[in-house]
């Protein structure tokens, strides 16, 4: 139960729009020792939550709606105000641009929609070291 142990520091926050995958995804990160601070459907929402606690997950998952014309501002806001958290990008659009512009805003690390529970874990355990 060592790899337990490990995780249980990692405190996480998910930012989606009910995704049952990711669903899935959260429900076995919690699993094998994660600890999810909230789960919120949008970054309005999560902003509102953040704010009501008193200890800061270490990584923010977002799942990226990209048809929401105000994403990119929601997301700089969100950085400015919580620039300790470990933002990681969850999202179906595998653009060059788009993975530049989230690095520029402060995103750690970008996963597609389709990766499982051993690339977030990875991605996890690999910003949270960095």
């Amino acid at each position: 139960m060592e790899t337990g142990t490990a995780h249980q520091k990692i405190t996480l926050a998910f930012i989606n729009d009910k995704s049952p995958i990711l669903d899935c995804i959260c429900n076995d990160l919690i699993t094998s020792g994660f600890k999810v601070l909230f789960r919120s459907e949008n970054i309005d929402e999560g902003l509102s939550q953040l704010s009501s606690l008193t200890q800061l997950p270490n990584v923010c998952i977002i799942d990226l709606d990209f048809y929401d014309k105000s994403i990119l501002t929601q997301l700089q806001e969100f950085r400015t105000k919580y620039p300790s958290i470990k933002l990681i990008a969850h999202s179906d659009i595998d653009n060059e641009k788009i993975g530049k512009t989230l690095l520029d805003i402060g995103f750690s690390s970008y996963l597609l929609i389709g990766s499982d529970v051993d690339n977030f874990r990875k991605a996890i355990e690999g910003v949270v070291k960095s």
